[in-house]
């Protein structure tokens, strides 16, 4: 490794490992506190250091992953999954929230479907039964 790879901002690592489709949007995320180095919020221009451990928050998803390798360039994914890796008790968590997320949504009362005209209209006639 060169010199120049030693030493990546953090928003052009997190580009290049596929975290964030442009380095604005990676820029946006550590800057609104999605991204936290070693346990705490950062800056935009850190500099990433092999085993530093980050945690991602993505959507409903928090990743914790651990530095593996420094690069500036974006790859494909197989190459860009050789950056980092994912800890064990993340995995097992992201796991557990997925489930939990398809659990509610499955015994939520939230219809998959928007009401149609019948439905509304019994709806309202529901809805004025139960003012006093």
């Amino acid at each position: 490794m060169s010199e120049q790879q030693d030493k990546v901002r953090l928003d052009k690592w997190l580009w290049a490992a596929r975290f964030f489709k442009t380095r604005a949007l990676a820029k946006n995320a550590i800057e609104g506190g999605k991204v936290h180095y070693d346990g705490q919020r950062c800056k935009v221009s850190k500099m990433v250091e092999q085993g530093a451990t980050l945690t991602i928050r993505q959507g409903f998803d928090e990743k914790e992953v651990v530095v593996e390798a420094v690069s500036d360039q974006r790859r494909g994914a197989p190459q860009a999954q050789l950056l980092y890796s994912e800890t064990p008790a993340s995995i097992k968590r992201r796991m557990d929230d997925s489930e939990r997320r398809k659990i509610m949504r499955a015994s939520s009362l939230i219809p998959d479907h928007k009401p149609n005209k019948k439905e509304r209209r019994d709806m309202r006639r529901f809805e004025s039964k139960q003012e006093y």
